[in-house]
């Protein structure tokens, strides 16, 4: 009984081990509300957004597969000849077709008194085939002295007649169709198919011909070269009205019409206008 009694366990002195101080778990429990407060506080911010770029103003253009349908689109709405030629008959040339042919192709290039040294005068034309007839039957037609007229020709490097077509095929046929009028006058091919100039020079220029056949091109080059003279031409024929597989006349190729228009500048206005030549749209 007289021994000392034992002392508790714990410290009596606060952070040495004894009684734990009540404060301290005040400070506890203040820290841990401090890290759920901070944890919420993180948790509550709203999220930074990045600043979107305003945006700018644009054109799209079409596709190309749009591009090129609208292009396919409006070729096929581009009118062709035959499907003029099929809701209308075809119509016979008229002096008048030619006339405002050339006034179109000057219209725009030449001064008012140039326009109108070129300008044929109804005078200046046989009459137009009607799609009656044939070749030679529309020749027989426009040229009643053809026997006088073929007689009397014995220049060199000319001809009487010049006939005018769009290819050297139907330059043949043309010569086939005319054997019921021509008799026995001779006939020069003038076209440039398997038929080297030197040589359409040579003939010329040695032998006497009365009817020229043949295409714009050689025969313009032709008369440059001093080769051809149309002085003693009385007739120049257009193949007006025939067409070709395409349904195009000789005057709807650009190439053709190019050349003839050429050919009658140069060379056949004048003469045409000084009333030595004729010209006639078979």
């Amino acid at each position: 009984m007289g021994d000392a009694l034992e002392e508790p366990w714990w410290d009596t002195e606060p952070g040495t081990g004894g009684t734990p101080d009540p404060s301290d778990d005040e400070a506890i429990e203040k820290a841990s509300e401090n890290r759920t407060a901070t944890h919420q506080d993180s948790d509550s911010k709203p999220a930074v957004k990045k600043k979107r770029k305003q945006p700018t103003e644009c054109f799209l253009s079409q596709p190309e597969e749009k591009q090129e349908s609208a292009v396919k689109a409006k070729r096929r709405k581009k009118k062709k000849i035959s499907d003029v030629l099929q809701k209308s008959a075809p119509k016979p040339g008229v002096p008048a077709d030619l006339q405002n042919l050339l006034s179109q192709h000057f219209g725009e290039n030449r001064s008012v008194i140039e326009i109108e040294e070129l300008k044929l005068s109804d005078s200046c034309f046989l009459p137009a085939n009607d799609l009656t007839h044939s070749f030679s039957s529309y020749l027989k037609e426009i040229c009643p002295k053809w026997v006088k007229l073929r007689r009397s020709h014995k220049e060199k490097k000319s001809v009487v007649m010049l006939v005018l077509c769009s290819s050297a095929l139907r330059s043949l046929e043309l010569i086939k169709s005319m054997t019921a009028f021509k008799g026995d006058c001779r006939v020069i091919k003038l076209f440039a198919k398997h038929i080297k100039i030197k040589e359409q020079m040579n003939m010329l220029e040695k032998g006497m011909f009365h009817i020229g056949v043949g295409t714009p091109g050689r025969v313009k080059t032709l008369v440059e070269q001093d080769a051809l003279c149309l002085n003693s031409t009385k007739y120049m024929i257009l193949d007006w009205n025939w067409r070709d597989q395409k349904l195009r006349r000789m005057m709807d190729i650009p190439e053709i019409k190019k050349e003839t228009i050429n050919l009658l500048e140069k060379s056949i206005i004048k003469l045409c206008r000084d009333g030595s030549v004729k010209l006639g749209l078979f």
